[in-house]
C-alpha cells in the first residue's frame, strides 16, 4: 500500500506538472508603428516574469519605447529605451530585477526577457521576440532565458517586416537598429534621424485579463536547461547580454550600416 500510495502520489505530481505547462492566460497587444500584434502571456508557468512585464504595462513605461536591436533570423528586441519627443533617446526606468523562470522554450514567436551577461536573475524591462528555433542557445546559456509569452495568430507577420528592415549602427546598445524610410546614402549624406525612421512600441495594453484566456496553447517546455550546470550562472558564456547603462548616447553620431 506504501508503494502505490507512493505512485498516486508521483502520477498527481507529474499531472500538477503538465497542467502549469498548458494553462495560459493574459493577452496583451503591442501596438507598434509598423503595426499590432498581440501576446498569450504564460502567467501560471512564470509568474514572477508576467507580474514584472504587466507591472512595467500598468505603469506605461513601455509608452513609445523603440524596436533597438535586430538580429536577422534571431530577434528583435524592445523595452529598454524610448523616444521622448526628441533626441537623445533615453533609458527606461527599471525597477529590481525578477528572478529567472527558464521553464519555457525560446521556440520561434515566443517573447522572453533579456538579461546581463553572466547574471540569470537580472531581467528587467528588455524584452525579445524569437524569430528563429532559437532553443539550442538560449535554452541553456546565462541559466536560460525565460520565456513568457507567445505572439498570437498572424503576429509573426507584423515582427518578421520589423525584422526585414535595414539595420544601422547608432553605437552602443543601438548597434543593430532597425530603421524606416532611412537608406545606406541617407547615413552617408548625414542626414538626420526623425521620429519616423524609428520603429516605435507606440504602447503595449491589456486586452483580455481573464487567466483562462487560449487554454489551447501549450507552450513548448524547456527540457534542456537540466542538461547544464548553471550554478555559476556562467553557462554558454551570456553573450546575448544586453547594456543598462549607455554613457554620452547621441543618435547620429557614428551611424553606419
Amino acid at each position: 500500500m506504501h508503494q502505490i500510495t507512493k505512485l498516486k502520489f508521483a502520477s498527481i505530481a507529474l499531472m500538477i506538472g503538465l497542467t502549469s505547462f498548458t494553462s495560459s492566460a493574459t493577452v496583451v497587444e503591442v501596438q507598434t508603428s509598423m503595426g499590432s500584434f498581440q501576446v498569450n502571456l504564460f502567467d501560471n508557468a512564470t509568474p514572477k516574469t508576467v507580474e514584472n512585464f504587466l507591472a512595467y504595462v500598468n505603469s506605461g513605461e513601455y509608452f513609445h519605447t523603440v524596436v533597438h536591436r535586430s538580429m536577422p533570423d534571431f530577434v528583435v528586441q524592445s523595452g529598454g529605451f524610448k523616444f521622448e519627443d526628441d533626441f537623445p533617446i533615453t533609458e527606461v526606468v527599471t525597477s529590481a530585477a525578477v528572478a529567472n523562470e527558464p521553464e519555457l522554450s525560446n521556440v520561434r514567436g515566443t517573447l522572453a526577457m533579456a538579461k546581463l551577461g553572466g547574471k540569470p536573475n537580472s531581467a528587467t524591462s528588455q524584452w525579445f521576440v524569437n524569430l528563429d528555433d532559437n532553443s539550442a542557445n538560449l535554452d541553456v546559456q546565462n541559466g536560460g532565458f525565460t520565456v513568457f509569452g507567445q505572439v498570437l495568430g498572424d503576429g509573426m507577420d507584423v515582427v518578421d517586416a520589423i525584422a526585414a528592415l535595414p539595420r544601422f549602427n547608432l553605437g552602443d546598445a543601438f548597434d543593430n537598429m532597425p530603421l524606416r524610410d532611412f537608406t545606406e546614402e541617407d547615413a552617408d549624406n548625414g542626414v538626420a534621424l526623425t521620429e519616423q525612421n524609428l520603429v516605435m512600441i507606440n504602447d503595449i495594453v491589456v486586452i483580455d485579463a481573464d487567466v483562462t484566456t487560449h487554454p489551447e496553447i501549450t507552450p513548448t517546455p524547456n527540457t534542456l536547461i537540466d542538461s547544464v550546470d548553471n550554478s555559476s550562472g556562467s553557462s554558454g558564456g551570456g553573450s546575448f547580454g544586453w547594456l543598462v547603462l549607455v554613457l554620452g548616447l547621441s543618435v547620429g553620431y557614428r551611424l553606419k550600416r
